[in-house]
This record gives structure tokens, sequence and C-alpha cells, in this order.
């Protein structure tokens, strides 16, 4: 928990500073979150971490800042710490349905699955449905190699069709190495919002697990042309090219074996 027990903000603190300074408004909770989901839906979750978390700074009341907290340390794969902060949260708005399903993605990420299955079940029982959800109960069926995943992801995006929530049911596939799968939803995703650099990146992790590398690249070209400062997606990019060379050198080796 060492790492997470107190962010920092020197850069959001100079931020507020120099807007005092000047005359200009200070950045409130809602600038903080618009932040937070612009770096969330690059896939730089470290940055949405920090600007949940500061959020949070400036009101604890903000349930979608606690939640996007969670979220984002699953993400991180800080999954101890993910659970830690659910706990924290729920004792500030107990039994909320979001939150619950946060606690449930943590443990099972965990491999606490009983203890993931009744904060989900409470979860569902809670008043409304979201997405997010959805998404969980259907990580806990592939967690546990039940059948009905499908189901559970195809419902939460009944309830939201956002592309990111396609998107980061794909990475729950690859979190648990079923990139054919995963490769379904991100081309969804993909399709969905064909303007967004994030999903082509996340399909082009699938293609790579699948071994179509050359699918993998032309992913990665058009995300590149979207945004060519896109720096994961240059260096898978660069990744995939040094693993290439291999193969060449094998290439060449036949060749000269052939002609001698």
């Amino acid at each position: 928990m060492a790492r997470f027990d107190k962010l920092e903000f020197d850069d959001a603190d100079r931020e507020d500073k120099g807007a005092d300074r000047l005359g200009a408004p200070r950045r409130d909770d809602v600038d903080w979150m618009q932040r937070a989901d612009q770096h969330r839906r690059a896939g730089v979750y470290e940055g949405a971490l920090k600007f949940y978390s500061r959020a949070l700074e400036r009101d604890k009341s903000l349930i979608d800042g606690w939640l996007g907290q969670v979220q984002m340390l699953v993400l991180l794969a800080e999954f101890p710490e993910a659970e830690l902060w659910a706990r924290k949260a729920l004792e500030l708005f107990p039994e909320h349905g979001e939150l619950l399903a946060g606690r449930a993605q943590s443990l099972c990420r965990m491999r606490d699955l009983k203890r993931a299955h009744e904060m989900c079940d409470a979860s569902l029982r809670q008043k409304g449905q979201s997405a997010y959800r959805w998404t969980v109960r259907g990580e806990l069926m592939v967690a546990g190699r039940q059948a009905t995943d499908g189901y559970c992801f195809d419902k939460a995006l009944q309830l939201d069709a956002d592309w990111l929530v396609s998107a980061e049911i794909a990475l729950v596939y690859l979190f648990y190495r079923k990139p054919s799968r995963a490769l379904t939803r991100a081309r969804y995703a993909c399709e969905t919002a064909p303007e967004q650099c994030y999903p082509w990146l996340i399909q082009a992790c699938c293609q790579r697990d699948l071994g179509l590398n050359n699918q993998a690249r032309r992913s990665l070209q058009t995300c590149l042309e979207l945004d060519p400062r896109y720096e994961a997606a240059n260096q898978m990019l660069a990744e995939l090219a040094a693993k290439s060379f291999p193969s060449l050198g094998r290439w060449l080796r036949g060749l000269f074996q052939r002609r001698r």
C-alpha cells in the first residue's frame, strides 16, 4: 500500500497556484474528472488515477471518483490497493452497487473468487443496473471458466454502448489470456469509434497475442495515423519490428545453405 498511501500532485498544485496569481478560476472536481476520463480513454492509467484522486481531494462525496480510483488500480495490476480503496469507499457509501462491483473485481484479480462472488451478488442486488456491474459479473464467469461470460458482457453493452465498455471487456479477456475472445470485443470498439486511438492499440495487442503480427502492425499504423505521438503504439510497433529480425535471419541462413 506504500505506493498509494499519499499521492503527490505537485503539478496540479502549481497549476492551481498559477491560476490564483493570474486571476483565473481554479480547477474544480469537474475539471479533474474530465481529465481523468481523457487519460483513461487513452490508456494512461497512472494519469487517470492521479486525476481521480485529485477530484476526491476537492470533493470526497464523488462516488465516481472513488470508483474510478479503484478501477484504475485494477488496470494497473495493483489489486490489493484496489481492494483496500474499495473498502474505504464502502465505509463512506455502504452497499453502493458500483463500489461493491469494484471490490468484487479486485478480489477476483486476487483469486479470492468466493468473496468476489459474494460482493458481485450484493452489487447486483442493489437498485438499478450498470455496464460495470455486468462487466465484473462477466469477469467472474471468465475467471471461473463458466460459459455465461458472453451473456454478461453483452448485457453490459446493452446498458452502455460507449466504446470504452467494449474495450475494457477486451482487456478482461486479455488478462485471462483469451486473445481470440478479446479480439472480438476490441474489433467492436474499433468499429464503434474508429477515430479513437486506444481501441486500435488494444486490437493490436490481441492480434499480437494470437501471432497475427502483420495485422497487429496495421492496427498500430492506424493508431499512429490518428496520433503520431502515441507512445505506446510507437513502442509496440518497434517491438514487433525487433521480433521480425530473427525470422529474417533464419531465412537468410537457409538461403545461404541452399546456395552451398
